[in-house]
């Protein structure tokens, strides 16, 4: 087998995420008790302030907490006490205290590919939360290069093709993100592997690229990789 580059997403393809940011919005809508919005409704008020804000602010918990509070300014229907903002920043808190929970099947894949390919670890948010969950894992032993990003966007790729001096006939992006995983890395001239996760973030949804046939692959879990590298 040709030897290979391969980068892997980390957050909801390596591990679950944003199952914890949900729980955290459930415990804000039910805070919020909002009179007349529903917490779909509210969620969509929240999206939009995640939408706008992630382009300035980027990602992590402690932004998703600003957000949460703005969304709580704007939406509020009591008086805004500053320890109702102190409480709704510790429901974001809370998110950095949960465990790290690998996906099913990861790590015995990665330690089944590590040996066969290169390994590359490429995800985005805030350095220092993503680089306390790569070492809370135990995975980082699998990677010969880490990177984080503020964001994964086709200039983010070619940027990371550049600086690894990866061969984009050889290297694959593997991801549960079709806007941040998938999209970006084929319009870079890399090859994907869509690995879907029931919980990805609304706003990571997008519909496909088109790819040449070979180009783009999807998989139903994590450990059907080695049926492919």
């Amino acid at each position: 087998m040709i030897r290979k580059f391969l980068v892997f997403d980390a957050d909801d393809t390596l591990w679950e995420n944003n199952i914890y940011f949900e729980r955290a919005f459930d415990a804000f809508a039910a805070f919020l008790s909002h009179s007349t919005l529903t917490a779909a409704q509210v969620r969509e008020v929240l999206n939009e302030i995640e939408l706008a804000n992630s382009k300035i602010h980027g990602y992590g918990s402690k932004n998703f907490g600003r957000n949460l509070q703005q969304a709580y300014q704007h939406l509020a229907e009591r008086e805004i006490r500053e320890d109702d903002l102190e409480h709704v920043m510790s429901l974001a808190e809370r998110i950095l205290e949960q465990p790290v929970e690998l996906i099913e099947g990861v790590e015995g894949t990665l330690k089944y590919l590590a040996p066969r390919h290169d390994l590359t670890l490429f995800t985005k948010g805030h350095p220092e939360e993503q680089r306390l969950k790569v070492d809370r894992s135990g995975l980082g032993a699998y990677f010969g290069h880490t990177a984080i990003v503020k964001e994964k966007d086709a200039a983010a790729y070619l940027h990371l093709i550049e600086e690894r001096a990866l061969d984009p006939e050889r290297t694959w992006m593997i991801g549960n993100s079709p806007k941040s995983d998938i999209n970006p890395a084929l319009e870079a001239g890399l090859k994907a592997v869509l690995v879907p996760h029931p919980h990805t973030w609304v706003l990571e949804h997008q519909d496909l690229r088109e790819a040449p046939d070979g180009r783009l692959l999807q998989v139903e879990t994590f450990a059907d990789l080695r049926r492919y590298f």
